[in-house]
This record gives structure tokens, C-alpha cells and sequence, in this order.
């Protein structure tokens, strides 16, 4: 009996390698993808603005780190007894106002230092909704709480969506002409918005994200979206609010993810690494029987191995914790 919808999943002609600098911007459903590739020691900057949602906000931020934009006291609001940005998230947010601006601005340049170096740039589109600040119509990335008369409420048209991104896509390829771009579009469900505005949301990043996909040889499309919307097809992969992916439906994309974009090598060695990472979480009933010392020293020699046969992965962490926890040298 078939339980599944099949889909047609293509793979781009050069998959990600270990070796590879990897950024990841946009949405949460990024971090749910980015959290499991650095879990497995892949070489991962998430989020340099923290989570964004609209293309507006994925383009100005990407144009940003190019530019090694930055900010100063005047691009800080005082809101909620914080000094915010508009453009970043609210991990960003501080009491004082130079705090907020030091980790903003050191954000900043480690972005534009890693995407200059990045094989592949992952944009994860979570909304077409944009909030802009009155008055100016200034596009913010983040409205903090402020109140809803802050902002003006906007569905981008997928004209204005293919502009923001193409104009942005086409500063990032002459900025480090060697990167490959993955796009997404996220499965969870912006239900305040309301259905039908969700679904007219994500209609229109999919028809921004495939006319881009065919515009540019290296710019690729990976349906998280329909592995959720179309394949799972089914309320019991989505967590309470019925809005957010759980935690078996983020694993079966993230299986798929590294089966058509992640080189066969690095697919196996991130198996070996996912036994490592596994056996470091591992909760022993009874920690100081010698079975369990057994258990961490096997673990740190085949950590060591793996490090010594692949000079590019760090296990130290890890081969730290076996040793200590062992209590042997």
C-alpha cells in the first residue's frame, strides 16, 4: 500500500561537502535545517540578523553584509526599555545601547567575512507579508511588540518579490562569484495571517522562488514545502499550534535535504558523526561502572579517527567530554 505522495526531488550537479562554508538566512524553519547540519559539524553561519520571514528583509539583510554595513546610535529604536533594530531580531536587543550596537555591527562582519568564503548561500522564505514603518514605508524585519499603528501591513506582489531578490542575487554573485544558492520556502503556516492569506503568501514566494530557480544556472530549489504541505500531508507531523512542522516532520526533510543536496561522502561521515554526537548525549543509569567508562573511551577513539582521517572535523568537544567523563588520562 502506498502511504506517501511521490515527489521528483532534483539535485543539483555539485552537492555540499564537508568542506564547504555554508550560510543559511531566513525564516525559523533555517534554524531547524541549520541546527541539524552544525549538529553534524558541517561548517554553518545561521541567521546573521537572526530568524527574518519577508524577501525584503532576506535582500536588504544579504545586501548589508556585502556592504559591511554598519550601525550606528540612530538606527536604534528605544522600545519596551530596549534598544532594538528594526532589521534584526530581538536576540539582538539589549537594556544598553552600545551592547546592542557590538553584537549588531560584530555580526556584520563576521557575515560579510563568511559569505565572501561560502560555497552556498540557503534562503528559506517564510512569508510575502511585509511590514513597513510609518511614515516612510521603511521595510523592518522585526516589529518588537510596537504597536500594530507602527506599520503598515503589506502582501508584496510577486513582481516586487522578483526584484528584491534578483537585484540582491545579482550583488551576491558578483560579490563571491563562486557561490551556489539553495532556496526554500518554509512549510510552517503563518495563521495569523489566516488561511487564505497564508496560502496567497506562499503561492506567490513559490512562483518568485522558481522564476528565479530558472533565471541563474546556480541557484537551486528545494521543496521543504511540499515534503510537509503535499508528502506528510497529515495534522499529526505538526506540533499543537498546528502551524509549526514537529519534530518527525522536520527530520524527514532534513532527510531529504541530505540525500539529494549533500555529497555522497560527506552523507557518510555525517552518519558517523551523527554516532558520535548520539553516544555524547547518552545518559547512563549507573555512570561509574566500568562498562560505561568503556562505553566513553571506545567513543574518544573513534572520534580521534575520525578527526585524524578527516583533518577538516572538529570533534573536540566531544573527544573532551569522553576523556573527562571517563576519568581516565
Amino acid at each position: 500500500m502506498k502511504m506517501f505522495l511521490d515527489i521528483d526531488i532534483s539535485s543539483p550537479p555539485v552537492k555540499i561537502d564537508y568542506r564547504d562554508k555554508v550560510m543559511m538566512t531566513g525564516s525559523c524553519f533555517t534554524e531547524h535545517i541549520g541546527g541539524s547540519l552544525e549538529e553534524m559539524k558541517f561548517r554553518i553561519l545561521q541567521n546573521p540578523n537572526g530568524i527574518i520571514f519577508d524577501p525584503s528583509s532576506v535582500a536588504s539583510s544579504l545586501l548589508s553584509y556585502i556592504d559591511q554595513k554598519q550601525y550606528g546610535e540612530g538606527d536604534l529604536v528605544y522600545l519596551n526599555e530596549l534598544w532594538q533594530s528594526w532589521q534584526h531580531h530581538s536576540r539582538f536587543s539589549d537594556m544598553s545601547r552600545e551592547k546592542a550596537l557590538e553584537q549588531i555591527n560584530r555580526s556584520q562582519r563576521q557575515a560579510h567575512a563568511f559569505l565572501k568564503e561560502a560555497q552556498w548561500l540557503i534562503i528559506t522564505l517564510g512569508t510575502a507579508f511585509s511590514y513597513r514603518l510609518m511614515p516612510g514605508n521603511e521595510p523592518v524585519a522585526n516589529c518588537h511588540r510596537a504597536p500594530a499603528s507602527f506599520f503598515e501591513k503589506r502582501l508584496m506582489t510577486i513582481e516586487e518579490i522578483n526584484i528584491a531578490l534578483d537585484n540582491c542575487l545579482y550583488r551576491v554573485f558578483r560579490f563571491n562569484p563562486d557561490l551556489r544558492v539553495i532556496f526554500t520556502v518554509s512549510p510552517v503556516r503563518h495563521l495569523r495571517d489566516g488561511v487564505i492569506e497564508n496560502n496567497r503568501s506562499k503561492a506567490r514566494l513559490l512562483e518568485a522562488t522558481h522564476h528565479l530557480a530558472r533565471k541563474f544556472d546556480r541557484l537551486y530549489y528545494f521543496p521543504a514545502y511540499e515534503l510537509v504541505i503535499d508528502v506528510l500531508r497529515d495534522y499529526r507531523f505538526y506540533d499543537i499550534d498546528m502551524a509549526h512542522p514537529n519534530y518527525q516532520a522536520t527530520r524527514f526533510v532534513i532527510e531529504k535535504f541530505m540525500e539529494h543536496y549533500v555529497n555522497d561522502e560527506s552523507g557518510a561521515l555525517s552518519r558517523e558523526v551523527q554516532k558520535i554526537i548520539a553516544a555524547r548525549k547518552h545518559k547512563p543509569f549507573h555512570a561509574s561502572t566500568e562498562a560505561h567508562k568503556q562505553f566513553l573511551l571506545l567513543h574518544a577513539e573513534k572520534a580521534r579517527a575520525l578527526m585524524e582521517k578527516y583533518p577538516f572535523l572538529d570533534l573536540e568537544e566531544e573527544l573532551a567530554y569522553f576523556i573527562s567523563a571517563s576519568g581516565r588520562p
